[in-house]
């Protein structure tokens, strides 16, 4: 976090028992802030930490033995905030918190506004990202496929923005290539009334593009300015798709671009110049072991056509050349081979390895009726991400892209997904949201205002469970940013999101929200209900997912 950012109830938390433990230690600066943990049943506390384990080597003592001074001193220290302190097990630290330092916990939450859980990164550690996603061939319209890589690049822009980095978010063009000419090639004998090439592209899409391309007067035998004018067309509705799903681009680079004006001649040249490059059986090799590769990769094959690697190189390099701290790539499951290559050429062109970081984006599979659908962009059987849309809406769409890692193949539940029940997670989260503004609106303005402009630190009365885990888990926003923006896991938001809703839902089963008594309880009610709309707010925005207020 920045250096005037202002430390949340559970950061000081954490300091109390660094200090408390650091007493104990005579090596100055020894002890660092520990972790805490909410253990698994209430009867453990509201917090756990397992510190007094972590320092008994240093100081040849009983693990319960450092938890019970520690203990001690917290309690000293914290005043009437703390309950009391336990020490359990081999000397697990369980901290008990009082009524006054969670409603202490939600004044913070409802001071910080909009900006709580955001900027949680310290100031030495803030990067200009450059985060290159979807960049899918435009030679058809965008899948369900390249949806996933739209909806996961997207909300990790968001993440690490609200974390604190600079992002800036790219599209790569791949129009130039073999694949290119099939498509251009393709269009053209459309156009002709003809099949398409061998390898070619088929489907409705290419004879709309064939028509359309024809409807402007060019000819099928003019096949470069058919390829460039349908390339053009697809990149149009591509925008719109993404648009729709409400993902934007800050800047969109051509590949064509990258070998028209020279950038490719000349990455290959500068490599040359630095005995990277050699001759082999005709044709033209890196030398990528020189840098951890299994094996040298082609560059010019002996036909003289430059490969997409070449092609990549004078991209990274056009990358490098720019200046940002740190690169990061997403490419397809069919890339795990390449990721290798690319670190070796970053490096090859004078960039740090570490600062270039590719990630494998894993398949998503439809499923409909238990069954998979299979797709194939260039047979002209795939579903579009426009389709997916249009059938469950693109807040479904993008919460069960990003359900799950990056790492791990997805299936997406379409008959789930279209359900309007507490099964549907996206549902019961939206509906938590619309719920609490429901609730909101039966205060009535008036009785709102008094209770936005009551301070809850002031409330003295005893507080249910269930309120005390809302405000716990409501506090564990900057974590939950923390570790999505570090762990590039957007998908870590999607499981919080849920547990807000849940934790919610059982807080308003338990707890009488407007018409509590006295008037003093139902301001801390209602505030709490103002907290957590935020929370899911914020949640749902850093997914690209709406949070609506009617349901």
């Amino acid at each position: 976090m920045t250096a005037d950012a202002t430390p949340g109830p559970v950061d000081l938390l954490r300091e109390a028992v660094r200090e408390a433990a650091a007493a104990l230690d005579d090596r100055d600066g020894h002890v660092q802030p520990p972790a805490l943990e909410r253990p698994p049943r209430a009867e453990f506390g509201d917090y756990s930490s397992n510190v007094a384990m972590l320092l008994a080597p240093s100081l040849k003592m009983a693990p319960r033995a450092i938890a019970e001074q520690i203990g001690e001193r917290l309690e000293g220290s914290m005043g009437e905030t703390v309950e009391r302190v336990e020490v359990a097990g081999p000397g697990f630290l369980n901290v008990f918190l009082s009524d006054p330092w969670f409603t202490t916990a939600l004044a913070t939450i409802l001071d910080q506004g909009d900006a709580f859980g955001g900027d949680v990164v310290e100031d030495s550690a803030r990067e200009r990202i450059l985060l290159e996603f979807v960049s899918a061939n435009p030679t058809g319209p965008i899948t369900a496929a390249s949806g996933r890589h739209a909806a996961l690049g997207d909300s990790l822009a968001r993440v690490l923005e609200f974390a604190g980095h600079a992002v800036e978010r790219e599209y790569y063009i791949n129009d130039y290539g073999t694949q290119i000419e099939l498509f251009g090639q393709s269009i053209a004998a459309a156009m002709r009334g003809e099949d398409p090439p061998e390898g070619g592209y088929q489907g409705d899409y290419v004879r709309d593009l064939a028509r359309q391309v024809g409807a402007e007067g060019l000819s099928p035998d003019d096949l470069d300015p058919v390829t460039r004018r349908g390339v053009e067309l697809t990149l149009e509705q591509v925008s719109a798709t993404l648009e729709r799903f409400r993902v934007r681009f800050d800047t969109w680079r051509s590949q064509r671009e990258l070998h028209d004006d020279g950038r490719v001649d000349d990455a290959l040249e500068a490599l040359g110049g630095d005995g990277h490059v050699y001759s082999s059986e005709g044709a033209t090799w890196l030398r990528t072991t020189s840098f951890g590769d299994d094996k040298d990769r082609v560059l010019r094959r002996s036909s003289g056509e430059l490969t997409y690697f070449a092609s990549d190189i004078a991209y990274h390099k056009d990358k490098h050349l720019r200046g940002f701290d740190r690169l990061i790539d997403m490419v397809g499951a069919d890339h795990h081979g390449y990721l290798g290559r690319l670190k070796a050429v970053f490096e090859a062109l004078g960039g740090d390895p570490e600062r270039l970081e590719p990630i494998l984006v894993q398949l998503v599979n439809l499923v409909e009726h238990g069954e998979r659908a299979q797709m194939s962009k260039r047979r002209g059987e795939y579903v579009t991400l426009d389709e997916v849309i249009d059938d469950i809406g693109v807040d479904a769409t993008r919460f069960f892209m990003l359900q799950r890692s990056h790492e791990t193949t997805l299936d997406l539940d379409l008959d789930l997904a279209r359900g309007q029940s507490q099964e549907n997670p996206v549902y019961y989260v939206q509906y938590a949201h619309a719920r609490i503004s429901s609730i909101l609106r039966n205060a009535g303005e008036e009785r709102l205002r008094r209770a936005q402009s009551a301070d809850v630190r002031n409330v003295r009365l005893p507080l249910q469970p269930a309120e005390r885990s809302l405000i716990k888990r409501l506090l564990e926003l900057p974590a939950e940013v923390r570790e999505a923006a570090e762990r590039r896991a957007p998908h870590r938001l999607t499981t919080y999101a849920h547990e807000v809703a849940s934790d919610f839902h059982t807080f308003y089963r338990d707890c009488l929200v407007v018409g509590a008594e006295p008037s003093e309880l139902e301001d801390l009610r209602i505030s709490a209900c103002l907290a957590t709309q935020r929370v899911i707010a914020r949640t749902l925005d850093l997914l690209g997912v709406e949070a609506p207020d009617r349901m």
